[in-house]
């Protein structure tokens, strides 16, 4: 029988998934649920942890516990000081925070955090462990998401970052006066196209923003395809940003499920970037073993 070597739980704010893992990286076994950070009461996150890993904890019950994600936020379990820009699997590792009272090995990925040289601060949570996950030495990577983020990879190591509100703020603008003209199905391409086109017209987003309305109510835009348009406009405005601060690379690599691959994919192919996507639940699991074997 196969020995597990730790627990890999990616435990963002509105699910859990954990994974049984033996030593060469190998999934034994998975468990996942609803207990998201922002749905754990004060004081629950043991018995969150015990209810999605029992049957684990009673046959392995020295088996090591590894988690990343915004259970180390100020709203999780314990809030994990974060690892500073250049940070990589030895600087992560590192400063692997063990829960205080947990009553077996527990321990919190730190997240990193990354100062500009304009004086511009950055922090993100999961994301970088799913960058190691990667194994990309050298490059660009995109993580769209409520708020995305774009990592400049150097050696192996999370070189710098910056976060985009873009998944925020479509939401927001799509419950909006500029998106109330959206109706189901929201299908019509058509509308993404034109806002490939609107995020080239002179006068910045807001303005680009308000064509949502102004279009639909020309006819020019169908009701179908309000909400394709904000969200590709919102992308478009998001790329061109994340290309002003790093520069233009030969490829982007994308860590994305759908629709935010096929959104992204096409706005970076229009601009004529190659793309290389990657499984996400594959590389945050390859990125929690890399650390777990660096771990001191």
């Amino acid at each position: 029988m196969t020995t597990p070597a730790f627990i890999a739980v990616d435990w963002g704010t509105t699910r859990l998934r954990a994974s049984l893992v033996d030593g060469a990286g190998a999934v034994l076994g998975t468990a996942q649920s609803d207990s998201g950070v922002q749905s754990v009461p004060a004081g629950g996150f043991p018995a969150a942890l015990d209810a999605a890993c029992a049957p684990w904890f009673a046959a392995h019950p020295g088996v090591p516990v590894l988690m990343a994600g915004m259970v180390g936020s100020r709203n999780g379990w314990v809030e994990a000081p974060y690892a500073p820009c250049p940070a990589g699997p030895g600087e992560i590792a590192a400063r692997l925070l063990a829960v205080p009272g947990a009553g077996r090995d527990i321990r919190i990925v730190p997240g990193v955090d990354c100062r500009w040289a304009d004086g511009a601060y950055d922090v993100m949570r999961g994301e970088e462990t799913q960058a190691l996950g990667t194994g990309l030495a050298d490059g660009l990577l995109a993580l769209p998401g409520t708020h995305g983020k774009w990592i400049e990879m150097r050696d192996g190591r999370i070189h710098r970052f910056a976060t985009f509100v873009t998944g925020e703020l479509f939401a927001a603008v799509s419950a909006s006066f500029v998106g109330r003209l959206a109706e189901l199905p929201h299908d019509d391409e058509a509308g993404a196209a034109l806002a490939a086109e609107a995020a080239r017209v002179p006068g910045g987003l807001t303005r680009g923003l308000f064509q949502a309305r102004a279009r639909a109510l020309a006819g020019d835009l169908a009701p179908a395809g309000v909400r394709p348009f904000l969200s590709r406009l919102l992308v478009e405005a998001e790329i061109a940003g994340a290309l002003d601060l790093f520069g233009r690379p030969d490829v982007v690599h994308l860590v994305a499920g759908e629709p935010q691959r096929s959104v992204y994919t096409a706005a970076l192919a229009q601009r004529g970037l190659v793309v290389q996507d990657y499984d996400t639940p594959a590389i945050t699991l390859a990125g929690l073993t890399m650390l777990m074997a660096a771990r001191t």
